[in-house]
């Protein structure tokens, strides 16, 4: 499992001690993982499919469970119980879920000038981007005070060319610039998709804080 571990209560030293809490498949409670994945939640399936094919099935519905609902994008620190068995030996658990944070997840918008200005164009800084089956993710820092912070990632209206130049826009609603802060927002790529093709190659683009421009290059596989 490609995920960061942490060991809760020092649980890496106390698995090899006599009278350590390990379930039937090896699994400890003072264990936990932390990764990102895509939540699927209707009357028959309820479960998380990780960004790295993993499936996490929750053995509780208890309140971390009830914040969220179907297709949303988040950020899940649990604890594994057990294996799922599965004709394929793919990577499934039932789980217990620590922590939930819901990560903003949206597609990409069509800029036009009806939209212009609810959109902005404040400064931001990119720490980090990666793209994972299908979605591009943004780490981002800025400055706020108390007020609500809008991210887009927009494209010209038409049809797609080759590199799509897309914008990363931030509106900052006006807000005092008197706290550091972060976030992560995931964009939903399948609007790039072009018949007849595998991928799209994209190239980003955004105003940072220090009054550089930034830019990635990358490119879409579906």
């Amino acid at each position: 499992m490609k995920k960061l571990v942490f060991y809760l209560m020092m649980g890496a030293m106390l698995s090899f001690l006599p009278g350590c809490d390990l379930n039937d498949d090896g699994y400890s409670l003072n264990d936990a993982w932390v990764g990102y994945g895509l939540v699927q939640k209707d009357a028959d399936v309820q479960q998380i499919v990780m960004d790295d094919n993993e499936i996490l099935f929750p053995v509780s519905t208890d309140y971390w469970w009830h914040q969220v609902k179907d297709n949303d994008r988040v950020l899940v620190n649990f604890s594994i119980i057990g294996n799922k068995n599965n004709e394929n030996h793919d990577e499934h658990y039932y789980v217990k879920i620590n922590s939930l944070r819901k990560i903003l997840y949206k597609g990409i918008l069509d800029i036009t000038p009806a939209i212009e200005d609810s959109i902005g164009n404040d400064p931001i800084d990119v720490r980090d981007r990666w793209i994972k089956n299908g979605m591009l993710n943004f780490e981002l820092r800025f400055r706020g005070g108390g007020k609500t912070h809008f991210i887009n990632l927009v494209k010209q209206p038409g049809a797609i060319t080759e590199p799509v130049i897309l914008e990363l826009r931030h509106n900052d609603n006006e807000d005092q610039e008197n706290i550091p802060m972060s976030a992560v927002v995931t964009f939903d790529l399948s609007a790039l998709k072009i018949v007849g093709k595998t991928s799209t190659q994209f190239k980003v683009i955004a105003k940072e804080l220090d009054g550089d421009d930034f830019e990635y290059s990358g490119e879409y596989k579906y």
